[in-house]
């Protein structure tokens, strides 16, 4: 289940809100700029390739493209056993931007978006079926956990794909981790 936990920067230990409830997140997220959306499950085959994934999301992919301008889409699967898990992990984990808007979809497992907007963190725990788009400009970072398990689809207006600006700011090493976080939903 998705859940959304709020932190005050100055404090990121207690929570000023905490929900799983999809349409409040969405309209806690939607008023930051932040689009969040639940998709209907589609049926893949096991360990299903790229395109067949595509395919299967094509309807909600070819809308996005609509609204958004965005030119290419691809998929992104990472496993527990891949070797360079610890590598992947640590790349996304320090406050970064982009100049586009960072869109996943997550088709299998998990992964948590961090987002310091003004003088608050917002964890989302996103899972099965969730979209997030962070928009350009928004500071933020990724955990997908030290055992990641996930595949998305990701989508880009520009074709080289994942660029980010890393900001400098420590905000990521001083929160919450994953560990701790997935104790509390478990």
């Amino acid at each position: 289940m998705s859940k959304l936990t709020i932190y005050n920067e100055s404090d990121l230990t207690n929570a000023v809100l905490v929900t799983e409830e999809s349409i409040e997140i969405a309209e806690i997220l939607n008023q930051k700029g932040v689009r969040f959306e639940h998709w209907p499950t589609k049926t893949l085959a096991d360990n299903a390739e790229q395109d067949e994934i595509l395919n299967a999301y094509s309807d909600d992919i070819v809308r996005l493209k609509a609204e958004n301008g965005f030119t290419t889409a691809d998929v992104v699967t990472l496993s527990p056993n891949h070797l360079q898990k610890e590598a992947f992990r640590q790349k996304f984990l320090s406050e970064h931007i982009h100049v586009e808007d960072e869109v996943r979809f997550f088709v299998e497992g998990q992964g948590l978006f961090f987002l310091h907007l003004e003088d608050k963190v917002y964890v989302i725990l996103c899972q099965k079926n969730d979209l997030i788009s962070v928009p350009s400009g928004a500071t933020h970072w990724f955990d997908m956990g030290p055992n990641p398990s996930f595949t998305c689809i990701r989508l880009f207006t520009n074709p080289e794909g994942w660029i980010a600006d890393f900001t400098g700011n420590d905000i990521a090493k001083r929160a919450v981790n994953w560990e701790d976080l997935m104790e509390c939903i478990e």
